[in-house]
Order: C-alpha cells, then sequence, then structure tokens
C-alpha cells in the first residue's frame, strides 16, 4: 500500500507521495484543486507506476474545499480518509514537527496514514449533498432576516426616515419570502427521496425532535459514517472533557463543543423539552440531579441522551419506543 498525503488550500492541493517508508522518502507534486488538477495527479501517480486502488489518501476535513477531491479521488478507486486536524495536529506535534507549511502539513498526512491507518471514508449520496447545500442556505436566510430586524430596531429607535425604513421593511418581506420557499423545497427535497423521508420519521417517532432537529440530524448522519452513538456525540461535540491530575488539578468536566454550533443550539432546545416528555431522557436528567450534579451539566447529558435515541432509531430502523429499557 502507497501512502499519499494531501494539505488542501481553495485553490491548490499540495500532495505528497512516501515512496520509501523506512528511509521516510517522498515525492512532491501540486496541482489546482479542481478536476483538471485531479487528473494531472492521476496522470503523475501513473508516471511512477503507482496503481490508485493500491493507494491510500489522506487529507484533511477542510470546510467545503476537500470534498471534490476526496469524491474524485474515491471514483477513481483510492481509499481515501479524512483525518480531524486536530488529531493530525497532536500527531505532528509528537513527531516533533514545529514547522508549518503546505508541504510540512502534506508529509505529516502521509506519515499519519502510514502509521494509523485511519479509516476509510465513503461519499455521502447526492440527496444527501443537496441536503446539505440547502439546509445550509436556510441557515444563511436566517442569518440575513435577523440582521435586517436588527436594522429594523435601531431604525425605528433612531427614528430614521420613511425611506430606510420602508427599505428594511421591504427587504424583511422579501426575506421571509425566501426563507419560507426555501423551507418548501427542504421538505419536497426529503420527501422526494424514499430513504430520507423514512429516516426522518423515525427521528420525530422520539419525543422532543422536531422537523428542524430532524432535518439537521438528518443531513449529518446521512453525510457521515458512524459506527456507534458515542461517534455521532464526539462529533457534536457532546462528549464530556475531564481535566484531573494529581491533587493540583481539578477542573470541572465541560463539553467538548468540538462540533457544528448551531446543532448542539438545536438539541439543547429539543433538550429542554425532552426532560419533560421524553422518559429516557427525563430519566437520565432526573438521575443526576440527584447526584448532585449541575443543571447544566444534568443538560448536556440529556442532550447526550437523545443523540443516542436519535442513532438507535436509525440504527434499527424501528420508531421509538417509549417502554423499552427505560433508563
Amino acid at each position: 500500500m502507497h501512502y499519499l498525503g494531501i494539505d488542501v488550500a481553495k485553490a491548490k492541493l499540495d500532495c505528497s507521495l512516501l515512496v520509501n517508508q523506512e528511509q521516510d522518502k517522498y515525492k512532491f507534486k501540486v496541482v489546482e484543486n479542481s478536476p483538471v488538477g485531479f487528473a494531472k495527479l492521476l496522470d503523475w501517480l501513473t508516471a511512477r507506476d503507482i496503481s490508485v486502488t493500491e493507494l491510500h489518501i489522506v487529507m484533511e476535513a477542510t470546510g467545503i474545499y476537500h470534498e471534490q477531491a476526496a469524491i474524485a479521488l474515491h471514483d477513481a478507486g483510492g481509499i481515501v480518509s479524512i483525518a480531524n486536524p486536530a488529531h493530525v495536529k497532536g500527531f505532528a506535534y509528537g513527531l516533533g514537527v514545529r514547522t508549518k507549511t503546505d508541504g510540512v502539513d502534506s508529509r505529516v498526512l502521509a506519515r499519519y496514514g502510514l502509521l494509523t491507518k485511519p479509516s476509510r471514508w465513503l461519499p455521502p449520496s447526492a440527496e444527501s449533498r443537496i441536503l446539505k447545500g440547502l439546509l445550509a442556505r436556510r441557515e444563511a436566510i436566517k442569518q440575513d432576516l435577523q440582521r435586517e430586524k436588527n436594522r429594523q430596531e435601531k431604525a425605528e429607535a433612531g427614528k430614521e426616515s420613511a425611506l430606510i425604513r420602508q427599505s428594511i421593511t421591504d427587504s424583511i418581506t422579501f426575506i421571509t419570502a425566501q426563507l419560507k420557499k426555501i423551507q418548501s423545497q427542504i421538505d419536497d427535497h426529503i420527501d422526494q427521496d424514499p430513504t430520507l423521508k423514512n429516516d426522518r420519521e423515525l427521528l420525530e417517532s422520539i419525543p422532543a425532535i422536531g422537523s428542524q432537529s430532524s432535518t439537521q440530524l438528518l443531513a449529518i448522519m446521512h453525510a457521515h459514517t458512524f459506527n456507534s452513538a458515542e461517534q455521532l456525540a464526539a462529533y457534536l461535540g457532546l462528549v464530556p472533557i475531564e481535566r484531573q491530575s494529581g491533587s493540583s488539578l481539578n477542573g470541572r468536566a465541560k463539553l467538548s463543543k468540538s462540533g457544528p454550533s448551531h446543532l448542539r443550539a438545536i438539541l439543547y432546545m429539543a433538550a429542554i423539552v425532552a426532560i419533560q416528555h421524553n422518559a429516557h431522557v427525563k430519566a437520565v436528567y432526573g438521575r443526576l440531579l440527584a447526584k448532585g450534579k449541575t443543571k447544566m451539566s444534568a443538560l448536556g447529558a440529556a442532550m447526550r441522551k437523545l443523540v443516542h435515541l436519535c442513532f438507535g432509531v436509525l440504527k434499527t430502523q424501528q420508531k421509538y419506543q417509549p417502554d423499552y429499557q427505560n433508563a
């Protein structure tokens, strides 16, 4: 197996091919981050008698910029792994690497692939990618709407002219219509795909999981492969991080908050409802309060329990059962 580390930027890919594992020697190539660049990279590998089917490619998750390269190399037959940047940073630190350049980063990624054998990444379906894009667009429109409402409040407080206030009102009317339209498109997209529709119904069978939380979770769980509920909770930043060492360090455990913050905010509101109306979540919340945990700590555990239930209904493809192992 050959290992190729790729440092991804918006415009280019810095690639390091590990050609001698014992002597830690590499070959380097820089290509555009575009279909033309992907083709050049494959030609470069072929010229060195490297079969893409015997290639393990490692790159970091970099927003949206790594996605097209990952899909192209996966479709060409390569094993692609998307590494957590924090894990790679710790790995580089352990190797004693302090220099940070695109070339050095790509070498670290190739070495990371060799020594840790990260799991294979599988691209999400086209339907899942469309849903992700629609949800991102809805979030952007919601932010635009809130900004205009803030401007409206300031305009009214500052006694702005009627022309300015009317312009803001017109803008709010337009954005509100756009928000309604994108929501309709999201609902239609899910309804037209049997898998997405079925999974949304399973998620919404859980008390406290409504349309907003179900669609967001649907996009996350269809875009990534989670082998356990714990992995999903960790991705969403809902696992407690403890800071204890000897007698000098005894910090309070806090949520890692390493995942998408907007989804955690939605799950927070869902957990508020769940501790009243969901038997499983209510039991966890009450048990922790009885042990002396703070309300925020117990609420974090309630969010985590809610995520575990969501993973469970999709894993088993069965609707939520209130009387199943109630705890």
